[in-house]
């Protein structure tokens, strides 16, 4: 009994997925773009703080939040608006450019040079189980560390808390997601984030417990979200792919690959078999040819033998008779001298003849000749039929392979682009070899991530990793890009050296990244 009961609770287990935890680096990731949105007033000298909430960034200068975080700004010209990022001293001002009291949303535009990395929406409303984060910034946490109105003010990380989705449902006449990723005051205008650090939604309330802190929130869900941004001409990132973890990603390359080498294997088992096959019936039809050649060449060679004899007796008998009168008027001797020269002549070619075949014929060996030479012939045919390659130099059409890549942003589904064996992009974009490997490492000044683009010409894989950086780090990766200059196109070396001076960036970067995309590149047939 105590036997079936464990192998009950194995198999239930098996039965069971796994929890999908999220990934913190994407959570992370995506609270570069969360910020406190602060409501300022002003005694004619001094500003100070009103209230709070929290806010991300749909565009690098739009913020969303709840319309109740700003109303109190909509409705008096005395009060300001405030971001605060995350990171960075260099709080900006903002104004209102959309209130929707309805669904509790708010879309504000910073007015001077601060710029955020936006968010991805979640473009799947379906979702109604698994685990979320809220990200934002709860008052109850600012007063446990001792904060003051005025410390609001200076950046500082926002804070996260994990929960789990408990349905869609619709509540004060809008959509709403409840969950149990805690938020308190303060945390209003925050996101909602799925595993992959995708927006599923806009915290806005919790539920009534008596005064207490709530055990389940609600947050306006992205089925009014999205309808809001379109109708403020706001081009959000939208991704409604699932979401996997690398780990997942990796597990199933390494499966990928597995059934690629089993099925090669395979194939090459077969092509094996029947080239044996093939080998065989060649073999069996060059012995049958070479023995019917050999039987036919020394029975040639018998009767020439034969011919060579008898015209060798005639000869014989016609030199005897030399000497003997003659009745028609000739000489006896003129004749058989005649018939002496033409049979001698006979059984000399015909002996000669019968020794050449007899040499010439065909030997056992001529069997490995021609079975060589027929499935060499065969293999060259078979060779010319081949396609040439289509991952070579030329203009290459790179079409996004979805089901290995882990998408957390809105890529390109196709990419162009030109190669060229020394590792010339377009020719004019230098790629480094290291390791094997062609890469590139791009550094952007406008966006806070660092992409690291991959070519594998002899499989035509080409595979981009997007680390998406805190503004410290990408101050020193963009310090350390500042250190070299790629080389040019067509220099002596330039993929060597372009490789060794790479490595400064990639020292830096994390294990993981946070979004990898791979593409599948042929040759353009147009």
């Amino acid at each position: 009994m105590k036997r079936f009961l464990i192998l009950c609770a194995a198999l239930f287990g098996l039965l069971i997925p796994a929890p999908s935890f999220a990934d913190p680096a994407d959570i992370n990731a995506a609270a570069r773009g969360v910020v406190r949105v602060v409501i300022i007033g002003t005694d004619g000298t001094d500003v100070y703080p009103v209230s709070h909430g929290s806010g991300f960034a749909v565009s690098p200068t739009r913020i969303v939040t709840n319309a109740h975080v700003v109303t109190q700004a909509a409705q008096d010209d005395t009060l300001r608006i405030g971001i605060v990022p995350s990171e960075g001293n260099d709080a900006n001002y903002a104004k209102i450019l959309s209130i929707s009291p309805r669904n509790d949303l708010a879309l504000v535009e910073i007015t001077g040079s601060l710029r955020l990395p936006p968010l991805t929406i979640s473009g799947n409303p379906n979702s109604d189980s698994g685990e979320v984060s809220s990200v934002g910034y709860p008052m109850n946490v600012d007063q446990a560390q001792g904060l003051d109105l005025n410390d609001i003010f200076n950046s500082q990380p926002p804070v996260k808390s994990r929960g789990f989705i408990s349905g869609a449902r619709p509540s004060r006449q809008f959509d709403t997601i409840l969950h149990t990723a805690p938020i308190a005051r303060g945390n209003s205008g925050g996101p909602l984030l799925d595993g992959c650090g995708r927006v599923l939604g806009v915290n806005s309330f919790g539920a009534d417990s008596g005064g207490s802190d709530a055990e389940f929130f609600f947050a306006v869900s992205t089925k009014e979200l999205l309808p809001f941004l379109r109708a403020n001409n706001v081009n959000a990132r939208v991704n409604a792919l699932p979401c996997r973890s690398l780990a997942d990603l990796d597990e199933a390359e390494r499966e990928r690959i597995e059934r690629q080498q089993t099925a090669a294997r395979a194939e090459l088992a077969e092509r094996a078999e029947q080239t044996r096959a093939k080998r065989d019936r060649v073999q069996l039809e060059a012995e049958q040819a070479v023995q019917e050649e050999r039987e036919n060449t020394m029975a040639l060679a018998f009767l020439l033998v034969l011919l060579g004899v008898g015209a060798g007796v005639i000869a014989w008998q016609a030199w005897m008779q030399q000497g003997e009168p003659a009745t028609d008027g000739d000489t006896h001797d003129s004749r058989t001298e005649r018939k002496l020269m033409i049979a001698g002549t006979v059984a000399a070619a015909a002996l000669i003849a019968a020794l050449a075949l007899w040499f010439t014929r065909p030997g056992l060996d001529a069997i490995d000749r021609r079975v060589n030479a027929a499935m060499n012939e065969d293999d060259g045919s078979d060779g010319a039929k081949q396609p040439a390659s289509s991952n070579g130099e030329g203009t290459l059409l790179c079409t996004l392979q979805l089901d290995r890549s882990r998408v957390t942003g809105t890529p390109d589904p196709e990419l162009q682009f030109t190669w060229a064996e020394d590792g010339c992009v377009n020719e004019r974009t230098q790629y480094g070899f290291s390791g094997g490997t062609w890469s590139r490492i791009f550094v952007p000044n406008q966006e806070d991530a660092v992409s690291v683009n991959r070519y594998d010409p002899v499989t035509g894989e080409f595979r981009t990793d997007r680390y998406l950086l805190s503004r410290n780090a990408m101050t020193s990766a963009r310090e350390a890009r500042g250190k070299y200059t790629p080389p040019k196109c067509g220099t002596d070396g330039a993929a060597a050296s372009l490789g060794d001076m790479q490595g400064a960036v990639t020292a830096m970067l994390p294990q993981q990244p946070n979004e990898r995309l791979v593409y599948k590149c042929e040759a353009r047939t147009d």
